[in-house]
């Protein structure tokens, strides 16, 4: 062999030699490339997995802490929230629209009328009235009126007096107050003319001091003037009375304060319990005076503090009762208002002690008005417009009911009365005349 062949091999085994170690080398690259990739996924799944572990112990822990919580309430007692109060709904919100529709259809005219209580006889312009006709409808049509008041001379009998009363409700376009004068004992116009039992004097009953006696009392009465067709009652007498008083008598539950407030609220409640209206009288006390409103000022040197501790319990009494009336009579308390003006056109009186102080929110009516108290010195125009003026809601026998009426129309349009101030009035009269008639 020869030196070049010689030289020729041992070149190709280097080569050879050279190739075999750059591929073991690139093998081992590649194997350690592997081994890394395999550690990077490794590490990676191993974290997944921690973080995995990590949460279900996690959710384990919240899942516990719930079960725990759960477990504590079912131990400890459950506390109620207070229920939030709400208004009824039904009849007070529909008895309130139910007024302002009637109200607010009605002409001016028609809401003076409204403030007027009269006797069928000025209604009609006749001297006695038995029966409601022609003329009784007719003139419900052209002068609306409040309301009508009935005395012994109306009462022939059971049939004629239903009749009556019940001809006159027909032909009203709006409700109507029909009233009477029913204390019991000698001031009873229906008992009186024979077609009911009298239950007697309240100071009877006063001096029993049995307050069933005067629930009764006036369960009864009610009970025999809504069979004949009233709604409205002037009483109870709420008068406290000083020993040897004449004026108010018998009328009066007696003279101790408490006694009379019982009593008083306990004939309310009678007497309302059988849907006929009663009416408090004589706002803010006659029992100390001698002098009757009927023949000329009436006064008394009570001081406030005297009408707080004796009279105004007893009417705050009739209050809490529910009495739909309370009527102010004519006396003259200068110890009180500062000037002899009688008490149904006192705003002190009417608007600053009766609804202020005692909280009545009821319809306020006047003592009649053709006493001399008054019309001695008011004319009928002037009298009614400054009772409205004091807060009175209606008028009750006017010495003349045309010129009344027409004074208050007049002050209404000169805005010497605005028509909101009748309308106020307005609403506290037909809440009590559509009352019975929403809740049916």
């Amino acid at each position: 062999m020869g030196k070049n062949e010689v030289r020729s091999e041992e070149m190709e085994r280097k080569i050879y030699r050279h190739k075999r170690r750059v591929r073991n080398q690139i093998i081992s690259y590649i194997v350690l490339a592997i081994f890394l990739i395999g550690l990077v996924m490794g590490g990676v799944l191993g974290v997944k997995k921690m973080i995995a572990v990590l949460n279900d112990k996690k959710e384990a822990e919240e899942e516990q802490q719930i079960e725990d919580l759960a477990q504590d309430e079912e131990e400890q007692p459950m506390v109620e929230a207070p229920e939030e109060f709400t208004q009824p709904e039904a009849e007070t919100d529909y008895l309130s629209e139910t007024v302002e529709n009637c109200i607010a259809a009605m002409s001016l005219e028609d809401k003076v009328a409204g403030l007027f209580m009269i006797t069928p006889e000025a209604l009609t312009d006749t001297n006695k009235v038995l029966k409601a006709g022609d003329t009784t409808k007719q003139k419900l049509i052209e002068r609306p009126v409040g309301g009508l008041i009935y005395f012994a001379q109306n009462i022939q009998s059971a049939d004629q007096l239903t009749e009556m009363l019940t001809n006159t409700k027909n032909w009203s376009t709006y409700p109507l107050f029909l009233g009477v004068d029913e204390e019991g004992g000698t001031v009873s116009r229906v008992a009186s003319s024979g077609l009911a039992d009298n239950v007697g004097d309240m100071a009877d009953i006063g001096s029993n001091g049995d307050v069933a006696a005067a629930r009764e009392a006036g369960e009864a009465i009610g009970g025999y003037l809504a069979e004949y067709g009233f709604n409205m009652d002037f009483a109870p007498v709420a008068d406290v009375i000083t020993d040897g008083n004449t004026t108010i008598g018998k009328r009066s539950f007696g003279t101790d304060t408490d006694t009379t407030a019982s009593m008083v609220g306990a004939l309310v409640e009678g007497l309302q319990s059988k849907n006929v209206s009663a009416c408090l009288k004589h706002f803010p006390g006659l029992g100390d005076t001698s002098k009757d409103t009927h023949d000329g000022m009436a006064s008394t040197e009570k001081t406030l503090e005297d009408f707080t501790q004796i009279d105004f319990p007893v009417y705050q009494a009739g209050i809490s009762a529910g009495t739909d009336f309370v009527m102010v009579s004519h006396l003259s308390a200068e110890q009180v208002t500062g000037d002899t003006t009688p008490a149904s056109l006192s705003e002190k009186m009417v608007t600053e002690l009766l609804r202020g102080q005692l909280g009545y929110q009821g319809i306020v009516i006047t003592d009649a008005m053709n006493m001399t108290a008054i019309t001695d010195y008011f004319t009928p125009d002037q009298a009614a417009v400054m009772a409205l003026q004091a807060g009175v809601d209606m008028i009750l026998m006017p010495e003349d009911y045309e010129t009344a009426y027409n004074g208050v129309l007049d002050a209404v349009k000169d805005n010497t009365l605005s028509e909101e101030r009748i309308n106020e009035s307005l609403r506290r009269i037909y809440r009590v005349k559509y009352r019975d008639r929403v809740g049916e």
